[in-house]
């Protein structure tokens, strides 16, 4: 039997993104009872062990520290691992007779000012050398696969795709559940959603400007909610905020549990995902997994999850946002044909299946010779 270890540390420091992948991943792996020991590194600050039958182990060394790589080696040294999975990109140098690593998005590569200096000199520095020394490489899109083919000379078949799930929790609600929604969030129904953290790659901006021209355009419109906590540089998109004195037309949602997201999906008109850049967009296939219809970016990966649903903008244009608004709000007949393919389209990706693939890359990573 094989002893593999998945890198969690980083769920004790964050939310969302990277964390949900690792924690969702793990969630599922532990549903199919992999024929492997499976130990989970936990950071020691954690504050509660994750509710799976794994093993877990704490560790000292913290994420993206500047000796982490070296730190983390000799940590874990004694386990002798046959594969050490890191969820976020950048393994030890030496955890593991293997090593499998998850690379969501190269951000920092195409668009290193909407990160922090910090973050981007992590991933900068070692994202070349991470590629190199990983025997295998799990991407949760084909827009990844591309760029690291193009950007890092990744040979394809070191590579494997694997999409992100949409939890069962995820599903159209009745209309009891959406009042008690309601009087739970203390939110309309049929609002223009964001979901995501509110800094620069997200395009927020964009997405208001487009809202403030619909506004010009017609005289009942919904109110525009954003769910997120504020990011790295949230002050200038603060200022502009202010700016466009949107008043009580705008909500800000910054502490929603997760528990709560399907609600907030299932209360929504439409989801906007305006961003710049994205490695895969879970907030597009949570929506349609709830039947509501996404309006995203015609970037990166954003129309490779959507499909043939919903409608592309250009995250430059803020009038192609006004015009796809406009289309969702007035087309009713379009619209509800467009939830049941949505509903349709979200079934394909579940979190069971991205478990098997990692199961796979496992097995072929400890078959190499």
């Amino acid at each position: 039997m094989a002893h593999i270890g998945i890198d969690a540390r980083l769920l004790a420091y964050r939310t969302g993104g990277i964390s949900t992948y690792t924690r969702r991943l793990i969630s599922a792996l532990n549903d199919l009872t992999p024929p492997h020991e499976i130990t989970i590194g936990i950071s020691r600050k954690q504050s509660a062990p994750l509710p799976v039958s794994f093993a877990s182990t704490a560790l000292w060394t913290p994420p993206h520290h500047r000796w982490e790589r070296l730190a983390l080696s000799v940590e874990l040294a004694r386990y002798r691992f046959d594969i050490w999975h890191s969820p976020d990109f950048i393994p030890p140098y030496r955890g593991a007779r293997r090593h499998v690593i998850t690379v969501h998005d190269l951000t920092f590569w195409h668009y290193p000012q909407y990160l922090t200096p910090e973050g981007r000199a992590y991933y900068n520095d070692q994202i070349k050398n991470a590629v190199q020394q990983a025997d295998h490489i799990l991407v949760v899109s084909e827009a990844t696969r591309r760029d690291l083919m193009d950007i890092l000379d990744v040979p394809t078949d070191k590579m494997t795709i694997q999409p992100h799930g949409a939890g069962d929790q995820y599903r159209p609600f009745s209309p009891q559940e959406l009042v008690q929604a309601q009087n739970a969030l203390n939110l309309p129904q049929g609002y223009i959603l964001h979901v995501g953290t509110l800094e620069p790659r997200k395009n927020i901006i964009g997405l208001l400007e487009g809202y403030r021209l619909l506004l010009d355009r017609m005289s009942d419109v919904p109110p525009v909610v954003l769910v997120g906590k504020p990011g790295w540089l949230f002050q200038e998109t603060q200022q502009k905020i202010d700016a466009l004195n949107l008043g009580d037309r705008l909500m800000w949602r910054q502490n929603i549990d997760d528990a709560l997201l399907p609600a907030v999906y299932n209360l929504a008109k439409v989801l906007v995902t305006p961003s710049f850049y994205e490695g895969f967009g879970m907030p597009a296939l949570e929506a349609m997994a709830c039947g509501i219809v996404p309006i995203v970016s015609n970037r990166s990966s954003l129309p490779e999850v959507v499909g043939e649903m919903g409608l592309l903008i250009d995250p430059d244009d803020p009038s192609t946002i006004t015009t796809a608004l406009q289309k969702a709000l007035t087309d009713e007949t379009w619209y509800q044909a467009q939830r049941t393919a949505a509903l349709e389209r979200a079934r394909g990706y579940t979190w069971a299946h991205s478990a098997q693939i990692a199961l796979d890359v496992y097995a072929q990573v400890l078959d190499k010779k």
